[in-house]
């Protein structure tokens, strides 16, 4: 698992902008949500030094709000900035995953 996990190291930022692009949502969510996509082989505490990065760099916004069970949550939104990210994210990863695609299926030139 942890070679999947090295793979993952770039790729989680973009599946993280993606995900906070449909709404608000707190780590622990996130977390449930990459899951349910399959996201299986790293650890819930990887998302919270990832989003924290994030909100440093201006891609996430963050606020508190009270919870219906304990204490309050971080909720996190995309920024423009984040949502700029997002997009170039999203084209960088077509390239890579097409050109990875014709190497292992071996469609060269």
């Amino acid at each position: 698992m942890a070679d999947t996990t090295q793979m993952l190291k770039g790729i989680l930022d973009g599946c993280l902008l993606s995900i906070i692009k449909d709404g608000e949502i707190y780590g622990y969510e996130l977390a449930a949500r990459l899951e349910s996509y399959g996201f299986t082989s790293f650890s819930e505490g990887t998302i919270y030094p990832l989003l924290l990065r994030m909100q440093k760099e201006g891609l996430v916004s963050a606020t508190l709000r009270k919870s219906t069970a304990g204490p309050k949550r971080k909720y996190y939104s995309l920024t423009e900035k984040g949502e700029e990210e997002l997009e170039s994210f999203i084209k960088r990863w077509e390239q890579l995953s097409s050109s990875v695609n014709n190497v292992l299926n071996k469609r060269g030139i």
